[in-house]
């Protein structure tokens, strides 16, 4: 990659080794963006204490070993010991101008790839998706998405609801209201459903209604359980109806979640008993008041108790830990992987924490690394979990169809047909509501707020689309297909060079992406893109200035640089899983 951070590093560790030795070989550069310079190396001050030497001597001793000929026009210390870097022009359009026209953008395919299987979305069979499952949804899939752009293996796991004790009641209540009318209640809204199956089996449990429903909903869970014939055609079944809304949630947020990536907890049914057998063969679980658990150093609970993870139950059932240790192994043993992501609330955090640490102890992460991407709270604009006025989690449906609609709107005036203008307001509705989520720090709350996700100005979705709309436009009025467009880059106006040197950064925010599973940073460098254009606009004509069209010599390499920027928005948006209208 041409990044100019990763470049510069590399010549400031091999000053490092050249003037204090190859011991020191591997020491961080530290280069960091400066606002005296295009870049800073903050490396002297660490070295100075080892050194036992003034950190302004060893900047010093460091420039005078640093080779970047033909990178930078101008390296100077400042300070107490800050290694000033700034670039040359004609190195950075040197750098730029083979990437137009390349569909990567200048990011390669990793040459150490990864097996990572991603865990996300999670939906419950027979229960709505709600707002909840907004955030672990396009998060997992922003992921997935730039993991496998960057060359590795990705495996989707969306881990399911689909086995347990409320299934008796459900497929209880599919053989009493037929087929038909379960199939067309989870297809539109499963709450319904399930929510008439608990009303049954609690007005049961008292006796006021519906005979046996509750008796024969605990002998389903048993013949479930036990793998009797015409439960699981029937539980499968149900299965198969919630599906269909699943894929209805994820064609209209613009998901690749297909039905081979379920992994739900059915998964592992078969492979409770023998996690317990193994923890318990290696000393790792014990029986304690009748459960089979797993202890932890460090791992206490109220008044300074040891806190159990239990692996089963003193009734002989088994509960999410068992199925996520199953997973765990699994994925660990059977798919090989060097890194399992799991995107999932914060609230789950100590959960996993016990999980790792158990398939640790037990030796099955021996080449895995787990890593839980932790996911914040949505809220609504009074501060609190956003609900709809009733209190009830608020219908992920019902959200994706209030941000078209309200897209519709913003784009009415517009004059483009009715066809036209449903596609634009599908993808500008639903990249708001995605980028409004991915744009904020995964682990952090943020507010559900359709007039701000929806404006055209600020660190929005419909700003970035619109940005490249415009390109786009620009290409139009000058004849040109940005496909077309070749280098070489030319950097003449401060304007262009912040814009060129910005799209360098393309792969050093792809990694960071991949590296903390942090969208909110490829989101931020897309919206610098974004504003370094809107500079570049006002700079820099392209097509007509204010004394008429512009000349071939300097059009040219704007418009390549056009085309680069589009092509950076573009992929980018992508990777995000958002799509960029043609016009806007």
């Amino acid at each position: 990659m041409s990044d100019p951070q990763l470049v510069l590093a590399a010549r400031v560790q091999a000053a490092i080794s050249a003037a204090f030795g190859v011991e020191f070989a591997g020491t961080d550069p530290v280069i960091r963006p400066s606002q005296f310079a295009d870049l800073q190396a903050n490396v002297a001050l660490p070295l100075s204490k080892k050194l036992r030497r003034p950190p302004r001597d060893v900047a010093q001793d460091l420039v005078a070993a640093l080779d970047v000929e033909g990178i930078c026009a101008k390296v100077e210390v400042s300070g107490p010991g800050f290694v000033n870097l700034t670039l040359s022009d004609e190195w950075i359009a040197g750098q730029a101008s083979p990437l137009v026209g390349d569909e990567r953008a200048g990011v390669p395919l990793t040459d150490r790839p990864q097996t990572i299987p991603v865990d996300y979305s999670a939906p419950n069979v027979a229960k709505e998706m709600h707002v909840g499952h907004l955030r672990t949804t396009v998060v997992g899939d922003a992921f997935a998405r730039t993991a496998e752009f960057r060359g590795h293996r990705v495996i989707r796991q969306n881990h399911i609801g689909d086995w347990g004790t409320p299934f008796g009641m459900l497929i209880e209540h599919l053989l009493e209201v037929g087929e038909a009318e379960a199939q067309r209640e989870l297809e539109t809204d499963p709450n319904v459903f399930y929510q008439a199956a608990r009303a049954k089996f609690d007005a049961s449990e008292k006796g006021e209604g519906h005979g046996d429903f509750a008796t024969r909903a605990r002998a389903r869970v048993v013949a479930l359980q036990a793998g009797d014939a015409e439960t699981l055609a029937i539980w499968r079944r149900l299965v198969e109806m919630s599906k269909a809304y699943f894929n209805k949630i994820y064609h209209e947020l613009d998901i690749t979640l297909t039905d081979d990536d379920l992994a739900g907890e059915s998964t592992y049914n078969d492979l409770l008993a023998d996690v317990c057998d193994e923890l318990e063969a290696k000393g790792l679980a014990v029986v304690d008041d009748g459960a089979l658990c797993v202890f932890l150093d460090g791992f206490t609970g109220r008044e300074g108790k040891p806190l159990p993870l239990i692996i089963r139950k003193s009734d002989g059932g088994y509960g999410y830990g068992t199925t996520d240790l199953a997973a765990l192994r699994h994925r660990a043993q059977k798919l090989h992987a060097d890194r399992v992501v799991y995107v999932i609330g914060i609230p789950q955090s100590l959960h996993l924490k016990m999980v790792f640490e158990t398939a640790r102890k037990a030796g099955w992460l021996e080449h895995t690394e787990p890593f839980h991407a932790g996911i914040g709270n949505v809220l609504g604009t009074d501060g609190k979990i956003l609900r709809t006025r009733s209190g009830k989690p608020l219908k992920l449906a019902d959200l994706l169809a209030e941000g078209v609609e309200r897209a519709a709107q913003v784009i009415a005036e517009r004059g483009y047909d009715a066809a036209t203008q449903a596609e634009i307001a599908h993808a500008v509705g639903t990249g708001a509501i995605k980028y409004a989520d991915l744009s904020v720090a995964r682990d952090s709350e943020y507010v559900f707020d359709f007039d701000r996700m929806l404006s055209l100005t600020g660190n929005t979705g419909p700003y970035l689309q619109y940005a490249a709309a415009r390109i786009r436009s620009i290409f139009r009025l000058a004849g040109a297909d940005p496909a077309a467009a070749t280098g070489p880059i030319t950097i003449t106006h401060p304007a262009e060079r912040a814009l060129v040197l910005h799209l360098l950064g393309f792969g050093a925010a792809i990694d960071a992406l991949i590296e903390e599973v942090a969208p909110h940073k490829l989101a931020a460098y897309l919206y610098g893109v974004a504003d370094a254009l809107t500079g570049f606009y006002e700079n820099c004509p392209v097509v007509k200035g204010p004394d008429g069209p512009v000349p071939d010599e300097v059009r040219g390499p704007r418009l390549a640089i056009c085309a680069l920027a589009l092509n950076t928005l573009v992929t980018g948006l992508g990777l995000l899983g958002i799509k960029v209208p043609e016009r806007m």
